[in-house]
């Protein structure tokens, strides 16, 4: 485990423990507690983001929040059971941006459709993906590597966690709009891929900035540029994508979001007042810390905010994934 997921692991424990105590009485011992469905493995960085988010929701509903890990199928299964859930409010889904933009162009049997079975919430939180390469590779800057990569056709490869994973879709947009040709490589998670690129089996990875960042200090690999928008505090020193000044990679951004999302029919007015504890929780303090020590930005927003990024992205990715399929 890295050094950055090992603090935001102690920090979400830490964190968890003190809420329960704030937890009431009865949402502890006799009420229904809020199931917060997580479409990925416990330890991950989707679930450790939703174990903090859950502490924080809790206090803005207070109630009990549990966490329900639910992984499979690029995070559609946990789609799928909230789908089915009742729309009371007891059972919400922490959705990472993937499933409900990426998936939609990739699964020819998808188990539910994201516009039209689900009751958007509000968002709760933005990442960023950066690429990082093998320290024994010939360049350390963006236009050294396309340069490099247009000199080689099809020499470079590039590890992700999985056909339709954030940094798949991430090598897959940087290599379009750098009009270069990449070989992709899919592992079973990010942990492997990153073994692989450290030990010079792969060329290049994108991984979320909050857990490659702990390799680039420790100097496992070169970082080249982060796909944020402006530069991230974590590695103030590495430029982004956009700074590059390849005219294909004047808007380039690579990362995702978490939103809450609820099972379709509910009552407008219950999804109303989810929707504004949604975004108190986001606004917690102590959540706005934790986030931001390992890089994850707080998304204040609404539902139809939500509704809008999704049907952009999903159009976008619907460009850059054609003709992949994953089942």
């Amino acid at each position: 485990m890295s050094a950055s997921r090992r603090r935001l692991l102690l920090s979400t424990l830490a964190l968890c423990g003190a809420a329960l105590a704030t937890v009431p009485a009865h949402a502890q011992a006799g009420g229904q507690p809020i199931r917060l469905v997580v479409g990925y493995a416990a330890g991950g960085p989707a679930d450790q983001a939703a174990r903090l988010f859950a502490v924080a929701l809790g206090k803005s509903l207070n109630a009990n929040v549990i966490v329900d890990n639910k992984p499979g199928a690029n995070a559609t299964l946990a789609g799928r059971e909230v789908v089915r859930a009742r729309p009371d409010g007891n059972t919400l889904w922490f959705a990472a941006s993937a499933a409900l933009t990426v998936a939609p162009n990739i699964m020819r049997h998808l188990p539910f459709d994201p516009a039209k079975d689900l009751t958007p919430v509000a968002p709760v939180a933005r990442y960023y993906n950066m690429l990082v390469a093998n320290q024994k590779e010939p360049f350390r800057t963006t236009q050294e590597l396309v340069a490099y990569a247009k000199a080689h056709p099809g020499k470079l490869s590039y590890g992700s966690s999985g056909v339709g994973s954030s940094n798949h879709i991430a090598a897959a947009l940087f290599a379009r709009q750098a009009q270069i040709e990449l070989n992709h490589i899919p592992y079973k998670g990010n942990a492997p891929a990153m073994t692989d690129t450290i030990g010079g089996q792969i060329d290049l990875l994108f991984d979320i900035i909050s857990t490659a960042s702990s390799y680039v200090h420790g100097g496992k690999v070169k970082a080249i540029a982060v796909g944020s928008p402006k530069r991230s505090p974590a590695l103030p020193d590495v430029p982004t994508f956009r700074e590059s000044g390849i005219a294909g990679l004047k808007d380039y951004e690579a990362g995702g979001w978490y939103a809450i999302y609820a099972p379709r029919g509910m009552a407008p007015e219950l999804a109303r007042k989810l929707g504004q504890a949604v975004q108190q929780a986001v606004a917690d303090p102590d959540l706005k810390k934790r986030y931001a020590d390992v890089g994850y930005e707080q998304w204040n927003g609404n539902a139809q905010d939500v509704v809008n990024t999704a049907a952009r992205e999903r159009a976008q990715w619907a460009t850059v994934l054609q003709g992949v399929t994953l089942d």
